[in-house]
């Protein structure tokens, strides 16, 4: 009973395995690579794959993902002779899991120690002010030399970034110092700057002032300008009026009289004020006949109304 039993157990154990060793799933960004008999036979790609049972077999399995790596710190000697301690990240992917398999021993630890020595070498021809300025330029360069060493090792070297710079303390200090000083410099010539700045506003504040200013004269002059010229206008109106009003008058019955009469009082009303300003009183020989004082002014309106 019991051996009727072990029997369809063992066979059903037999089947599992069996079936193990023949079904393989791949999962999806994976790769498996199969030997046959100890040999590379192929690579299975993501999906469901059937094998021949105890002769094929799983040797290697590998993640077609970015893989990150860190690099450990290290010390590198710059171009002018500064000891700097860095590290970094490394970032690879498998792009041939035949060649990743079969091409290097440890894929991360090879990679790791390539980086180390390729990062000492660009380090030693680089200053230490370019190692801080030119980070890009530091990976790039170890990207490259990466990318060109793990060509056989079925690896894509996708890039490298340094974590960590970390100087000695005297020359962190001395560049401590220097930053400072900097700062110190700057912030003298931006106060300089802006002290500037306000005293050129000042003055083209007060130059805007005096052109307002001068404007505001000028429009006063011209105004004042415009009305003496208005009033002068009107004035002479006014008179031309006027004479032409007394010439009319003139034309008329008894005009040339009433002239005549206004004209001799006028004379004797400024000698009357010449006798009370002054004491003494030189008469004009005509003055005795004023008649004909007033008929020569007489004549000499006709005159000009003649021409």
């Amino acid at each position: 009973m019991d051996t009727e039993l072990l029997i369809p157990l063992a066979l059903g154990v037999l089947l599992i395995v069996t079936l193990t060793q023949i079904v393989k799933i791949v999962p999806q960004r994976s790769a498996f690579v199969i030997e046959r008999l100890g040999k590379y036979t192929k690579t299975l790609e993501a999906g469901l794959h059937i094998l021949l049972p105890f002769i094929d077999r799983v040797a290697y399995k590998h993640s077609l993902k970015e893989l990150a790596s860190d690099v450990p710190e290290q010390a590198c000697i710059t171009k002018d002779n500064i000891t700097v301690t860095i590290d970094g990240v490394l970032y690879l992917q498998i792009i041939n899991p035949k060649d990743a398999s079969y091409g290097i021993e440890n894929l991360r630890y090879a990679a790791t120690q390539l980086a180390q020595t390729t990062l000492r070498s660009v380090i030693g021809k680089t200053d230490l002010d370019k190692t801080f300025e030119e980070r890009e330029s530091i990976n790039t360069k170890v990207v490259e030399a990466l990318d060109q060493a793990a060509a056989n090792w079925g690896v894509k070297v996708l890039r490298y970034e340094i974590a960590d710079i970390k100087l000695p303390p005297s020359i962190s200090d001395a560049m401590e110092k220097q930053m400072r000083a900097e700062r110190e410099r700057r912030a003298v010539v931006a106060k300089s700057e802006g002290d500037r700045e306000a005293m050129i506003n000042v003055s083209e504040g007060q130059k805007q002032e005096t052109i307002n200013l001068s404007k505001a004269e000028q429009e006063r002059q011209i105004n004042v300008a415009t009305g003496r010229a208005e009033e002068i206008t009107l004035v002479a109106t006014a008179t031309a009026k006027g004479i032409e009003a007394v010439a009319a008058a003139i034309e008329k019955a008894g005009g040339k009289e009433a002239v005549s009469l206004r004209i001799a009082e006028q004379y004797v009303a400024e000698f009357g004020k010449l006798a009370k300003e002054s004491t003494t009183l030189i008469l004009p020989a005509e003055l005795a006949n004023i008649g004909s004082a007033v008929a020569a002014f007489s004549k000499i309106l006709e005159n000009g109304k003649t021409k």
